[in-house]
């Protein structure tokens, strides 16, 4: 007997961490907008929450704590995802379950993010359709699939040669062999094994990338021949029409302040909602943004200076010059901070939702990254699409100020900045009626009406 057509309800279950809740929801927009019902699963872990208020007609369910919140204050992010795989299971079959009663079994999908792949196995259980949904780059992907494949005793081996690391994978330009070992993350073991969860895609029938063909072509194509189930590229989320999805509240003062700024003449400096940095290097980046003579604008967020709430960090003679130069916020509306004319560049974690934003808006990047994700993307920034310089090797003033001179005032700066002009453009011609990422999306939604 065939379905009935209207609503149709589709399950997201996101990672507890405002990178992978942000994407989660703009699909889950995207979709409604199709026509779909949304109910999000969300794990009470007190770390982020959604407000249902953002998105009026979603239903938000909330799974009851299954770790102690001592326990998971404690953890790293590898600890963390692990942990919460070990205990979810149960409490979201439940939770599926209830659903089900609820809704009279019209469940149509489970989408759960890729971190969160105990999904995978009750989905399963309960005989429900179940798709992937990475938030990573489709590259990023694609170096995991590889990897999985090595010979690891020998792989370890061979990453102590330096020519070694530095070589290509074959056909897969511009990632080199030591792009493949996860950094970043602490003891390798738990990477690893994360990974190979990750990996492996069960009896999932699809998987969705928030990217898209112009960005990523060559790694779009790999994976869909590689992984034999069906692979949808249908991004940037983020373009979709939708309210802020952002879980924390951010400072819009900083838009006056770049109000009075000249045209692309601000560095905008961000790194993200995990990322931490030790103070010296906090230090030698403010007095290299200030020796640049460029305006900036920065945030610092609570947490990110290892050992200090943040700005406070900062000798009173370094505070009294950004003051005089600069402009600091704990968080800012990101978008609009990079669709504002007077940014130039932004120095970045290469994050993949910092990336994709970018790019939209045609700002050249600074690449500091910090994770093995963040160095893959900046490899794709700096070496594919040529939008932009990495700063590698210890933060030092110099190499700041040379940095920012080199993206905001060189003629260098310039021809990144045209590059990434143009790949704005193709990336809107992508989500426009026609384009593969608009297209995607349509076919995406023919299938979930199949299933």
């Amino acid at each position: 007997m065939e379905k009935k057509e209207t609503m149709r309800r589709i399950v997201l279950v996101p990672v507890p961490a405002q990178g992978h809740v942000t994407p989660m929801m703009q699909l889950g927009r995207a979709l409604n907008l199709k026509g779909f019902s949304i109910t999000v699963v969300q794990v009470q872990f007190d770390l982020v929450s959604s407000s249902s208020q953002q998105f009026p007609g979603f239903q938000f369910v909330t799974l009851p704590k299954s770790l102690p919140k001592y326990e998971v204050e404690g953890l790293g992010q590898i600890e963390f995802m692990m942990m919460l795989n070990k205990t979810g299971e149960a409490s979201f079959k439940d939770c599926i379950g209830q659903l089900l009663l609820q809704h009279g079994n019209d469940i149509d999908c489970i989408i759960y993010d890729e971190f969160m792949y105990f999904c995978g196995y009750v989905a399963q259980e309960c005989k429900l359709p179940s798709v992937i949904f990475s938030t990573q780059s489709a590259t990023n992907h694609v170096s995991r699939c590889v990897f999985s494949k090595l010979d690891l005793d020998k792989f370890l081996i061979d990453m102590k040669d330096q020519e070694k690391q530095e070589k290509v994978v074959e056909n897969l330009y511009p990632l080199r062999y030591k792009d493949l070992l996860p950094s970043g993350f602490g003891p390798v073991e738990p990477v690893l094994k994360i990974r190979g969860e990750v990996v492996n895609k069960r009896t999932a029938s699809a998987v969705i990338f928030n990217t898209t063909s112009c960005l990523e072509s060559l790694s779009v194509s790999w994976l869909k021949q590689e992984l034999g189930i069906e692979v949808y590229a249908l991004g940037p989320l983020h373009v979709t029409p939708s309210p802020p999805s952002s879980l924390r509240e951010e400072d819009k003062g900083c838009i006056e302040w770049l109000n009075k700024q000249k045209s692309r003449s601000v560095i905008y400096i961000s790194v993200g909602t995990v990322a931490q940095m030790e103070t010296k290097e906090v230090l030698e980046m403010a007095w290299g943004l200030c020796n640049s003579n460029q305006p900036f604008l920065w945030v610092i967020r609570p947490g990110s200076i290892l050992g200090s709430r943040g700005v406070e960090a900062l000798p009173n003679e370094v505070s009294k010059i950004i003051s005089e130069r600069g402009y600091i916020v704990e968080r800012a509306p990101q978008i609009e901070v990079l669709r504002h004319p007077a940014v130039g560049g932004f120095w970045s974690h290469c994050g993949w939702n910092s990336t994709l934003e970018s790019i939209v808006e045609g700002v050249p990047l600074i690449c500091r990254p910090f994770q093995s994700e963040q160095n893959v993307n900046a490899a794709y920034i700096v070496s594919v699409w040529e939008a932009g310089i990495q700063l590698e090797g210890e933060v030092e003033r110099g190499k700041v100020e040379r940095a920012v001179k080199r993206l905001i005032v060189d003629e260098e700066g310039a021809g990144m900045r045209e590059r990434a002009l143009v790949l704005k453009e193709k990336l809107k011609a992508s989500l426009r009626s026609g384009g593969s990422s608009y297209n995607a999306l349509d076919e995406f939604v023919n299938y979930l009406k199949t299933k």
